[in-house]
């Protein structure tokens, strides 16, 4: 049987990891995997979720399952932190996923089965397992312009434009903040007019938001995604607690969505969870009843925004020191858009030889696209990187 499989594609991100792991020199340095990087090159277990988990392991006495929703609370709790204090929660229903990736899956399962011939719209360019995502549920997929390598800016008047062709039914797939693998969020100014586009032509807004506190903030950081909420009638959201609190592993994610009323909430959540029920079951439990319990807890939660917004200003520190190194060594402006962008990602904007030129000549390590993660960057070497930078430069 499986002689007649050809070899899988190889993953870009993981094959990348791979040579980096079989290069000798001692400076090489890896910006391609995504996963914050304290200044130590660690990803470290937060504080409040550490103290979350020793009293999780005190006072749990059974691991029996909790259901195809899973942890009730937390799905309360992540509904609150997403949509806010204030939201309309008795048209609001989540799901505990495998995952930011589990929620994506789920939604387009939704997707699939309350409108078959939708056809999600992903910007361009997008983070790179989502288009495999929604082609595995069966959905059709189509691009909107979206970034500008030339500017480091948001093409939003051409976005609005494709979106003004899109189909009343169709599903527009947004990045809530942090846009992967760019860095260039949408201000409020365009979310507003994004929401009116979508509510007029009936679209449905599909969020992604797996960077929420990696922006400006946790509230901020989710304000267009409430813009949103505020003007169309339905809309579908995944969140991804893997980068707020550093719980990668644990695969920790919701799946949301948002009716009319409660009823059409009641009966959408109940086809995410029949899907759901097909493809894993049931979620894993210990990463996410640790994150309940630190949003359940005023003093852990304090701590826990004190650590994210340390992590978040430490990300913006890194972006002007950097934007900085490379104005001083290119003498010209073209890369000051780092210091404007937001969250784990920007896109430097080289093309893909001088990406390997950086690796063979330099040992700098990156996705072919040039996606850095910026928390990767290191503080005591930033010339030295821009110097290598603009040294592949033609």
């Amino acid at each position: 049987m499986f002689e007649a499989l050809p070899p899988a594609p190889t993953d870009k991100i993981l094959a990348l990891i791979e040579l980096y792991r079989a290069d000798p020199r001692p400076g090489k340095l890896d910006l391609g995997v995504g996963v914050y990087k304290d200044r130590d090159g660690r990803t470290p277990v937060m504080r409040a979720v550490r103290e979350a988990e020793k009293r999780l392991l005190a006072s749990q006495e059974t691991k029996t399952y909790l259901g195809l929703v899973g942890d009730a609370a937390f799905n309360m709790a992540m509904i609150r932190l997403v949509f806010g204090e204030n939201a309309d929660t008795a048209r609001i229903r989540a799901a505990q996923t495998p995952g930011g990736s589990g929620a994506l899956r789920l939604c387009a399962e939704l997707i699939k089965r309350s409108r078959p011939e939708a056809t999600v719209w992903v910007s361009d360019p997008t983070w790179a397992n989502h288009v495999p995502i929604l082609r595995d549920t069966g959905l059709k997929v189509r691009e909107y312009p979206y970034f500008d390598a030339d500017t480091g800016t948001v093409r939003f008047e051409a976005m609005l434009e494709a979106l003004a062709k899109a189909e009343s039914g169709d599903a527009v797939l947004l990045h809530g903040c942090c846009h992967n693998p760019t860095g260039a969020n949408l201000n409020e100014a365009q979310w507003t007019a994004l929401a009116g586009l979508l509510a007029d032509k009936r679209l449905l807004p599909f969020i992604d938001i797996a960077y929420q506190g990696f922006g400006e903030g946790l509230d901020a950081d989710a304000a267009g995604l409430r813009i949103v909420a505020a003007k169309v009638p339905e809309m579908v959201a995944a969140a991804s607690c893997s980068k707020n609190f550093a719980v990668y592993r644990d695969r920790v994610g919701a799946a949301m969505v948002m009716g009319t009323n409660g009823t059409q909430a009641d009966a959408a959540l109940g086809h995410m969870l029949a899907a759901a029920r097909t493809l894993y079951s049931m979620p894993p439990d210990h990463g996410a009843a640790a994150v309940r319990i630190v949003l359940g807890d005023p003093a852990l939660r304090a701590d826990w925004e004190a650590e994210l917004d340390e992590t978040r200003n430490r990300m913006l520190s890194l972006r002007v020191k950097f934007a900085e190194a490379l104005r001083q060594r290119s003498n010209s402006d073209r890369f000051d858009f780092i210091a404007s962008h937001r969250g784990m990602f920007s896109r430097l904007g080289l093309t893909e030889a001088q990406v390997e030129r950086l690796r063979n000549d330099h040992g700098v390590y990156m996705v072919g696209d040039s996606r850095i993660n910026v928390a990767g960057l290191p503080e005591d070497r930033l010339d030295d990187l821009a110097k290598a930078i603009v040294a592949v430069l033609d």
